[in-house]
C-alpha cells in the first residue's frame, strides 16, 4: 500500500513552483505592503493626535520618537514603487501641519453636530467616520503626488476597519462630517465642498463602470454645507449639488440640483383593505 508521501510529485506541480518563483522576482511592491500600511496609519494618528500614542510615548519626546519612525516607515514604502521618493517624503512632511489642522475641524464638526458625541476626545479615538476621514486625507496628500499602490491601501485598511470606503482621489473640503458612517462609499473623482455631513450609506458613484472613463469625472459634486442623509445615492459625473441643499434618506439622484435644494425620498401611504365577510385577511400587497 502506497502511503501519500510515496507518491510522486506531479511535473504541473513544479512547473507551477516555478512560475510563482518568477513572479515573486519580478514583483516591484514591497512584500508587508498591507502591514506597513496600516503600521504607517497609526503612527501618522498617534504623531498627530495622544489619544493614538502608545503610553510610553505620550511625553514631548514621544513626538520626535513618532516622527522619526513615520518618516522612515513612508521612505521604506515608497522607496520600491517610485523613482525618486525623496521628494514626496519631503512634501508629505511639509503637508502635515496643514492636514493635522484640517482634521481638528473636522472632529470639532462632528462634536458639535452630534448630540451624541461627549466630547472632541470621544470623536478622534471612536468615532468611524473620523478615522475614515483622518485615513483619507493622509492617503490623499500621497495621491496628488502619484504614489502608487501605498494610497489605496491605505484607503482599504480605513475601509476594513470603519465600513466606510473613500478613494484616495476624492477631494473633500474642510469640516467634514460623517455620522455613523457605516456603507459609506465615495468614489474617485468626487468633489466635497466645505461643512457637508454625510449619513450612513450613502453612494457618491459612478453612472457607469467602464475602463474607458479611467481618465474621466465619473463621480459627482458636492457643494458647500450640504446634508445627504442615510442611503442617499448620487450618481455621475455632471452631477452637482448645489450649495446648503438637503438630500434626504433614500433619495437617488442622477441630475444636478440647485442651491438650496430640498430633495426627498417620497412614499404613498394607502390604508390596508379591511377582511372579508370571511374574515380572511390576505396581509399586505407591495406593489414594486
Amino acid at each position: 500500500m502506497t502511503s501519500s508521501t510515496d507518491t510522486p510529485v506531479a511535473s504541473g506541480w513544479r512547473d507551477f513552483l516555478v512560475t510563482l518563483r518568477d513572479e515573486r522576482t519580478r514583483c516591484d511592491a514591497p512584500r508587508p505592503l498591507r502591514a506597513m500600511a496600516e503600521e504607517f496609519a497609526l503612527r501618522a494618528l498617534a504623531l498627530m493626535f495622544p489619544q493614538f500614542a502608545h503610553p510610553a510615548r505620550l511625553g514631548a519626546d514621544g513626538v520626535d520618537d513618532e516622527a522619526s519612525h513615520l518618516e522612515a516607515l513612508l521612505r521604506s514604502a515608497i522607496t520600491p514603487l517610485m523613482a525618486d521618493a525623496e521628494p514626496v517624503v519631503a512634501a508629505f512632511l511639509d503637508r502635515l501641519p496643514a492636514v493635522h489642522a484640517m482634521l481638528m475641524e473636522d472632529a470639532r464638526t462632528i462634536t458639535s453636530g452630534d448630540p451624541a458625541a461627549g466630547s472632541i476626545e470621544e470623536v478622534i479615538i471612536s468615532y468611524p467616520g473620523f478615522l475614515a476621514t483622518a485615513v483619507h486625507r493622509l492617503s490623499h496628500e500621497l495621491y496628488l503626488r502619484d504614489v502608487p499602490l501605498f494610497p489605496r491601501v491605505l484607503s482599504e485598511w480605513a475601509h476594513r476597519e470603519t465600513g466606510i470606503d473613500i478613494h484616495p482621489g476624492a477631494r473633500i473640503g474642510v469640516a467634514f462630517a460623517i455620522d455613523h458612517g457605516t456603507g459609506v462609499v465615495i468614489g474617485e473623482t468626487s468633489e466635497i465642498g466645505d461643512r457637508v455631513r454625510i449619513y450612513q450609506g450613502v453612494t457618491l458613484g459612478a453612472l457607469a463602470v467602464s475602463k474607458k472613463l479611467q481618465n474621466r469625472k465619473r463621480h459627482p459634486t458636492i457643494g458647500n454645507d450640504v446634508v445627504i442623509y442615510a442611503n442617499a445615492t448620487i450618481l455621475g459625473g455632471t452631477t452637482h449639488v448645489g450649495d446648503r441643499s438637503v438630500i434626504g434618506g433614500n433619495v437617488w439622484l442622477t441630475s444636478s440640483v440647485p442651491e438650496r435644494s430640498v430633495v426627498q425620498f417620497t412614499s404613498r401611504v394607502e390604508p390596508r383593505p379591511a377582511p372579508d365577510a370571511d374574515g380572511n385577511d390576505d396581509g399586505i400587497e407591495f406593489h414594486i
